[in-house]
Parts: structure tokens; C-alpha cells; sequence
């Protein structure tokens, strides 16, 4: 927000001639009206800033709705070790991505492919952005490395999680997220000075920058690894190693769900903006039908899965129902302030047909991913890059977009095809660029047998093998304390837990 101007001589001419010190007055004036303009400008900032540190707060807040949703997928004697993940992306990202991560990502001025200043937050605030603008933008960073270990869970090693999420984390995904996010960005939106097909890619929120990063990351983890034990029979049939917690799984469905509030809308990074100057409609709108879209995308594609499935299989799933719905908002995520309502009810109905293919699909080619996080993301969120490209309205984009008159828009909507090539192109490159950072990291992994732990360990489970003892431990002693009792319970080495 500009601040507004007082001039004191232009404003003394217009006191009459009997004024006395009509200077002096006008200058005292002026001072003061400098003095409510700054205030102004000041309050602009303040909830510009406490807006994006909130919307963070939500996006973090996702962390916990990951490992709520990751243990209960995953078998109970593994549910230690995932949580555990879970908190080490957010620890292990965090650090690097303060000392190399944002700046690779944001650090401009610098050119189209990585960022080169901010290292270790170094001249920090600047006018283009301040420490929220930080937070909020590691929260998408280990959002991404979340997404991945999930597609990798229940049989990996320790140390593959914190290699793996500190090199995605530090630098896989913050040069995809410069090339489409950052000003200096090649195919970035916001790069008017040299737009990809004069469009940019309208990436808002990042099915591709994101999911799709995490979910392809994930592929070729789950793809080096091979299935779980069991996962297959000899003949080559699939067979169900259910988690051990639909109530864990509902639960962290519904904080993701919650925190996308603050990963879509949020992605505007601020909500005092009119579109036209003492109207009621502005960013706040904007951000508000953002929401909406959202949460319609969501909704639609739980119940295209709920009814899919139940075609299907002849069962009504809840965990079924729980990832359909994410893979709505996965979808939803590049598009979300660009299309109209009814649009996200296409976005989410495709999305759930996109989900159950893609998981079809797995199945057919022995692709083992415990949390159908690939299917889910990377599928998902192939299909919602897509989806933006078709359905993006000319309003919306110009107005979420300023800057650039006459940007190509949705194909459907008549803008012409020049912004789906532009986002088809997002889709090979993002692709291309995880598959040569994440695919070789996973196979040299593999190759120092750093990556998979052993048949017996993950048969007996890696709660008690690696990391001191099953999650769940209950010993029954009703007739003495009338109540349950929790003990502790050592790994013998000279049994296997059934």
C-alpha cells in the first residue's frame, strides 16, 4: 500500500488572506496526515504478516495430520519408526533449508534455474519479504519430503529418511519451486518480463511444485525398494496389508484438511489488497473463493471414491474415502484461485478417477506404496496441472496475476492453448528433474545397502528391531489395579513377535 502525500505549499495556497501563518499551519497539518498515512501503511504490513504466519501455522499444522495419517497406514509394529520420520522431515528440513533451501528457492536476483542469494537467511527482511514469508514457504518444503516417505514406509532404513529428506528438501525441491514460484523463475508466472508462452505456469499452490515433486520422489523410492514382504503372492496377486488404525487415518485426514486452509488460500501471502479501491470485493474474496473451491474439489472426489470403490470392491472404505479426498485438494492446488466453484466439482471427480486408476495400475505392476502417496500426488497432481490449463477463467487470472494484460487463460474457458503447453511442459520437466536427482540418490542408496533394512527386521518390525519396542504395549492386570497398565518391553533377539 502506497503511502498518501501532503504537500505544504500546495496546501497553504488554498487558506484565505487573512490566514496568519498560513505555512506553519499547513506544514503542521501535513505532518499530521504524513503521520496517519505512515499508520496505515504500517497496518497494511502488520496483517499482510500475521495473515501468511497464520496461514503457516495451518500448513505446518499438516505435519501432524502426515504422521496421524502415516501411522495409521502403516502396521501397528511399524509405528513408531514412521512418526518418527515424520518429526525428523520437519526437524532435518527445517535446518536445511534455512542454509541452502530458500535461498536456492527465492534468492534473487539471480537467473532462471536456481536462486543464488539469502543463504542462512543472510540480509533478511528485505522489501519483497519478510521472515514469514520464510516459515511459510518450509512448510511447503517438508509438506513435499512428507509425501514421500510415506510411499517408502514400513521398510527402510533410518538413515535413507534423513539423507533422503535433507537433499529433497535443501535442493531437489527448491530449484522446481524457483523455476515456477520466484520472480527470476524460467516458467514462473511471475516473471512478466519473459513469460513461457506468454502465460507462465499458474502453478498457485503447487500440484505440480509440490505434490507432484514429492509424489514422483516417491516413486522411485517405492520402485528401487520393491513391495513389502507379503505385499504379493507367488502367483503374483495382490493382497491387502491393511493399517492398523482407521481412526488414525480419519484423524489425520481431517488436519490435513484443516491445514490446507492455510496452504491454498494462504498462498496468496496477502489479504489487504483491493481490486478496486473502496469496493467490497478485493483479495479477501478472492481468498475466501479459494477456500471454497477447495473444499469442493475435496468433497467431490470423497464421494466419487466412496461410490467408485464401493462398485469396486462392494465395500464402503473409510481409508479409501480419507485418500480420495486428498486427492481432491492435491488437485485443486494449482488451480484453486483461478477457476470457479463449479469447476472444482470437474477438478475433484476427475481427481478420484485418477486416484482409483492410478492404484489399479500399481497393483498390476506389483508397485508396493503403502500410503498410495505416487498415486496420490504425483497422479493427482499431474492431473490438476492439467486441469488449471483447461478451466482457469480470464478474470481470475488477470486478477491474481497482475501485471500482464491479455494472459492466455483456462482452454475450455476460450483462452487458447498456449497456457496448457506451458503446463504441460511443467509436467516434463518435473519429471525429468526428480527422476535425475531422486531416482540415482534412491539407487545409490540402494547399492551401499543404506536403503532397505533386512528380511528379518521387517518381518519382526522395526518398532522392536530398531527402535526399542512396539508402540502399543499393554499388559492386562485388571484383577489388580482394576485398569490397564503400560510396561516396558525389551527387544529379545531370540524371538519374533507374531
Amino acid at each position: 500500500m502506497a503511502a498518501m502525500s501532503c504537500s505544504p505549499d500546495q496546501l497553504a495556497s488554498f487558506f484565505g488572506p487573512n490566514t496568519t501563518n498560513a505555512a506553519a499551519a499547513a506544514d503542521y497539518i501535513c505532518t499530521q496526515f504524513s503521520a496517519v498515512s505512515d499508520k496505515f501503511v504500517d497496518t497494511t504490513f502488520a496483517v499482510d504478516s500475521t495473515y501468511l504466519l497464520f496461514s503457516a501455522y495451518l500448513v505446518f499444522s499438516m505435519q501432524l495430520g502426515f504422521a496421524m495419517l502415516c501411522a495409521g497406514s502403516v502396521r501397528a509394529k511399524n509405528t513408531m519408526n514412521i512418526m518418527l520420520t515424520n518429526v525428523l522431515d520437519a526437524a532435518a528440513g527445517g535446518l536445511f533449508y534455512y542454509l541452502f533451501g530458500f535461498a536456492f528457492a527465492f534468492g534473487g536476483p539471480s537467473n532462471g534455474f536456481i536462486g543464488k542469494h539469502f543463504f542462512g537467511l543472510k540480509d533478511v527482511p528485505t522489501a519483497a519479504f519478510d521472515y514469514s514469508y520464510f516459515l511459510y514457504q518450509w512448510a511447503f518444503a517438508i509438506a513435499a519430503a512428507g509425501i514421500t516417505s510415506g510411499s517408502i514406509a514400513e521398510r527402510t532404513q533410518f538413515v535413507a529418511y534423513l539423507i533422503y529428506s535433507s537433499f529433497l528438501t535443501g535442493f531437489v525441491y527448491p530449484v522446481v519451486s524457483h523455476w515456477f514460484w520466484s520472480a527470476d523463475g524460467w516458467a514462473s508466472a511471475g516473471n512478466t518480463g519473459n513469460l513461457l508462452f506468454g502465460s507462465g505456469v499458474i502453478d498457485f499452490a503447487g500440484s505440480g511444485v509440490v505434490h507432484m515433486v514429492g509424489g514422483i520422489a516417491g516413486l522411485y523410492g517405492a520402485l528401487i525398494e520393491g513391495p513389502r514382504i507379503g505385499r504379493f503372492d507367488h502367483s503374483g496377486r495382490a493382497i491387502t496389508l491393511r493399517g492398523h488404525s482407521a481412526s488414525l487415518v480419519v484423524l489425520g485426514t481431517f488436519l490435513l484438511w484443516f491445514g490446507w486452509y492455510g496452504f491454498n488460500p494462504g498462498s496468496f501471502t496477502k489479504i489487504l489488497s483491493p481490486y478496486e479501491s473502496g469496493s467490497y470485493y478485493g483479495q479477501w474474496s478472492a481468498v475466501g473463493r479459494t477456500a471454497v473451491t477447495t473444499t469442493l474439489a475435496g468433497c467431490t472426489a470423497a464421494l466419487t471414491t466412496l461410490f467408485g470403490k464401493r462398485i469396486l470392491s462392494g465395500h464402503w472404505n473409510v481409508t479409501d474415502v480419507c485418500n480420495g479426498l486428498l486427492g481432491g485438494f492435491a488437485a485443486i492446488t494449482a488451480g484453486c484461485s483461478v477457476v470457479e466453484p463449479w469447476a472444482a466439482v470437474v477438478c475433484g471427480f476427475v481427481a478420484a478417477l485418477v486416484l482409483i486408476g492410478c492404484n489399479r495400475v500399481a497393483e498390476k505392476v506389483k508397485f508396493d506404496d503403502p500410503l498410495e502417496a505416487a498415486q496420490l500426488h504425483g497422479g493427482c497432481g499431474a492431473w490438476g496441472v492439467v486441469f488449471t490449463a483447461l478451466f482457469a477463467t480470464e478474470k481470475y487470472v488477470n486478477e491474481v496475476y497482475p501485471g500482464k494484460p491479455g494472459r492466455p487463460y483456462g482452454l475450455f474457458m476460450g483462452g487458447g492453448g498456449r497456457l496448457l503447453a506451458a503446463h504441460l511442459i511443467q509436467i516434463l520437466v518435473i519429471i525429468g528433474w526428480v527422476s535425475v536427482t531422486m531416482g540415482p540418490l534412491f539407487f545409490g542408496l540402494h547399492k551401499m545397502n543404506l536403503l532397505r533394512i533386512s528380511e528379518d527386521d521387517e518381518l519382526a518390525g522395526m518398532d522392536m528391531t530398531r527402535h526399542g519396542g512396539f508402540a502399543y504395549v499393554y499388559e492386562d492386570e485388571a484383577h489388580k489395579h482394576n485398569g490397564i497398565q503400560m510396561r516396558r518391553v525389551e527387544p529379545n533377539p531370540n524371538t519374533t513377535p507374531s
